[in-house]
Formats: structure tokens, C-alpha cells, sequence
């Protein structure tokens, strides 16, 4: 698990990439592979930016330059201000940012098309839990639709648990497995059980912020 609390304090040279990273602070270590062709990270750096770029997907594999580009684009792509939580447009449609992990590839593509279509903003998809808890840090998420049994050593219900300890961020679950989901059912604002459609799932995730909402 990527455990913030275990890394220690970063310097200068140290850059310690955890959780509470800001993409400012990875900028100012890495860029300078961008504009120096003679730069060269410490043995540390190089091995947190590979470390990184697994979480994300992307190719450690590579020159340091080149990953980094990769990963940049990655962490600080979309990072508007959060929009007005309750601006609902004429039709009552909300507009949320999302942030979605479903290791199921192509169920993760077609939930990001059917919540891009309807307006929202989506983090993600992330397959792990691990990655999500980075990109946690690094964007503001009014709302988390995770898929519970995921492929890395972290489930959905221990991802929900640190979001919502960590930086208040509330989830809705989506499982097939109704058994395993129900004994943690008390992580989740609400579960929406597969398969479903989305018209149920933009229902869910309406009904669950509006939840939210009405207890603030």
C-alpha cells in the first residue's frame, strides 16, 4: 500500500513523493529533465518517478525525460477550481467531479464516456486503488464511484475508508458482489449493484450527492 504516513520528510534533493505531494513541488524536482539535457535526478528521485509512474501506468522503462512528460500531462491535466457543488443547470443536472475506479477496462471506459456525456468532470478511470489514493492528493473530488473488488492489494472498501478519513471525500459503490459489499456497506453513501445502466448510475450518483448536500 502507498502509505503517506511511512515516507519520510522530503528535501531539496529528497523529493519523498507521497499522498500530500503538490504537483508544484514535483514540478520544481522534475522539470529541469525538460529544459537540461545534462541534468541528472539523484538515485532517490529517479527511483520515487519510476515508483510513480508504475502507479500510474505509464512505462518506467524509459529515460527519466520521457517518463516524466508522460507523467506530468497525468497529474497535472484538469485542475480547474472545484465548480459551485450545488449549480444545477435548468434540467436539475448536476455537474460533479468524479473520480472512477473499476479495474474491469472496458466497464471503466464506458462509465467515464456515460458520466463525461452527462456534464461531470472524471478523475480517473484508475484499476487500482493505489493509484487513485495519489490522484486523491492531487485534485479536489466531490465524489468517488469504486468498484470494490479491485486487482491491486487494496480493495474499493479500504480505498472508500481512506478517502473518506484522509480528505472527506464520500463514495458510491459499485459491486457485483452484494455479499462482500453489504458487510462494509456502512464505507459507501449507497451501493449500486452490477449490471446496471446508465440511467441508473447517473440516478445513483444525483441521489447520492444530493444526500450529501442536504446534510451540510
Amino acid at each position: 500500500m502507498f502509505d503517506a504516513d511511512r515516507m519520510p520528510p522530503a528535501g531539496p534533493d529528497d523529493p519523498a513523493v507521497d499522498p500530500q505531494s503538490s504537483v508544484a513541488r514535483l514540478c520544481a524536482i522534475y522539470d529541469p529533465l525538460l529544459t537540461d539535457a545534462d541534468f541528472a535526478l539523484s538515485p532517490r528521485a529517479e527511483q520515487e518517478l519510476k515508483g510513480l509512474a508504475a502507479i500510474f501506468d505509464l512505462d518506467p522503462a524509459r529515460p527519466s525525460a520521457e517518463v516524466w512528460v508522460d507523467l506530468r500531462a497525468v497529474l497535472t491535466r484538469h485542475s480547474p477550481t472545484r465548480r459551485e457543488q450545488t449549480a444545477a443547470a435548468d434540467d436539475g443536472s448536476l455537474s460533479l467531479t468524479l473520480m472512477v475506479v473499476e479495474d474491469d477496462p472496458e466497464m471503466a471506459a464506458d462509465l467515464t464516456e456515460i458520466l463525461t456525456e452527462a456534464g461531470h468532470r472524471v478523475i480517473g478511470p484508475f484499476h487500482s486503488a493505489e493509484a487513485a489514493e495519489v490522484s486523491a492528493a492531487l485534485h479536489p473530488v466531490d465524489l468517488a464511484l469504486l468498484d470494490v473488488n479491485l486487482s491491486g492489494r487494496q480493495s474499493g472498501i479500504a480505498l472508500a475508508r481512506t478517502l473518506k478519513d484522509r480528505w472527506g471525500v464520500a463514495s458510491l459503490f459499485l459491486s457485483g458482489d452484494v455479499t462482500a459489499t453489504a458487510r462494509d456497506a456502512d464505507q459507501a453513501e449507497a451501493i449500486l449493484i452490477k449490471p446496471y445502466g446508465g440511467r441508473e448510475l447517473l440516478d445513483a450518483v444525483s441521489r447520492v450527492w444530493r444526500a450529501i448536500e442536504a446534510r451540510r
